[in-house]
């Protein structure tokens, strides 16, 4: 009997031990692109989708597809947080007012957009530490590969999957989990 008690105390432990390693988006305060102060937990309860851009490369053309799917789905739980970065050949050189403005002219983006930051290497931003880093996460390992990398996150906040700079927003994997309620 004491043998059973002691296996059910591991167990439970280690349960509990794998809901601590799981982390939150919500913990998280970034500074949009506007200087201002931006809270992640503003976004409890909606799907999101994480994204590096950039002005200045070949992906660049997926905003027009990022602007549609958030239209598309903003008023359903759903939104598109972008953050610019320049760690890939320096497509993103411009100021945060600069992207704003490329962003806002060229593709009529209006979901949240985050100021510039690093996504890879010395000076990687912790939320992308812990979009990439399984010990942060709870879910897994990845590396930012290039401009346009997706990170989805579900309505608790907590990382389901790493998608593919090449994959297009509308893609239909993307498009049935958004579509997918909470269970």
């Amino acid at each position: 009997m004491r043998l059973i008690y002691i296996i059910l105390f591991m167990a439970i432990v280690g349960h509990a031990q794998n809901n601590q390693m799981k982390k939150s988006i919500y913990s998280f305060t970034v500074e949009d692109i506007d200087g201002n102060s931006f809270d992640f937990s503003s976004l409890k309860g909606k799907k999101l989708m994480i994204v590096n851009t950039a002005s200045k490369c070949g992906l660049t053309p997926q905003y027009k597809k990022l602007e549609a799917l958030y239209q598309a789905y903003k008023d359903k739980g759903f939104v598109i947080v972008g953050f610019p970065a320049n760690n890939f050949m320096w497509q993103e050189p411009g100021t945060n007012e600069e992207i704003k403005t490329f962003c806002e002219a060229n593709y009529g983006v209006s979901f949240p957009m985050m100021a510039k930051i690093s996504v890879k290497g010395k000076k990687q931003h912790p939320i992308y530490s812990f979009l990439t880093k399984k010990k942060e996460n709870g879910v897994l390992d990845s590396s930012v590969s290039w401009n346009f990398q997706k990170y989805l996150l579900d309505e608790e906040g907590y990382l389901v999957e790493m998608i593919s700079p090449r994959t297009q927003p509308d893609d239909a994997k993307i498009l049935d989990w958004i579509d997918t309620p909470k269970s």
